[in-house]
């Protein structure tokens, strides 16, 4: 089974039951918060602890067909213990305030009715790459609907940003035959295998 401090990181990859998550959030809130970045596709925002300015994580994308188009983003933030409408209006102020997308609330717990009405009220982003489409600007989401499989409403995957291929190295100077052989080791035996 291993280590307590073991067990903390193994969930990372996979949750089982909403109970396993309750205990992962009882044990080290943070360990639940990475789980669900990672099970929304979100880049987390590194931070000092206590300094949270109401953003765990954001996800970039580009709306229009043209990838040279603006980077836009959609906020996430995290919250294993109870949550109240007070936290769905800072995080319609962190979108006002990034002048991000979307926003998006995971909890522990089921959304009050309030809190509802207060996502609601943000209104609606319209995608241009869904051809006017309206989607959510502030969506609940509660960490038994990921378990279940429910994700982010957003425009296509396919102009997701958030985890962009490096550009490719440009090779400086010349290769010379003698950079090109390469080494095949054995237990018993070496040998050398000329590659150009």
């Amino acid at each position: 089974m291993g280590s307590p401090q073991k067990r903390l990181h193994e969930p990372h990859g996979e949750l089982a039951s909403f109970a396993h998550a309750e205990g992962l959030a009882a044990q080290n809130p943070y360990q639940i918060q990475w789980w669900a970045l990672g099970q929304v596709g979100a880049r987390a925002v590194e931070q000092k602890k206590g300094a949270d300015r109401g953003i765990d994580g954001r996800i970039y994308f580009h709306d229009e067909h043209d990838a040279k188009s603006a980077t836009k983003q959609i906020i996430i933030s995290v919250k294993a213990g109870n949550t109240t409408v007070s936290q769905v209006r800072d995080l319609v102020g962190v979108l006002d305030r990034e002048k991000a997308a979307i926003g998006v609330l995971i909890s522990m717990r089921e959304p009050t009715q309030p809190m509802r009405g207060e996502a609601a009220s943000a209104g609606f982003y319209e995608s241009k790459a869904l051809h006017g489409q309206n989607v959510p600007r502030v969506q609940l989401l509660t960490i038994a609907e990921l378990l279940a499989g429910k994700r982010v409403e957003m425009p296509p995957a396919h102009h997701d940003q958030t985890l962009r291929k490096a550009p490719k190295a440009k090779a400086k100077g010349v290769i010379r035959k003698r950079d090109c052989i390469m080494i095949h080791r054995t237990r018993d035996s070496e040998r050398r295998i000329d590659t150009t």
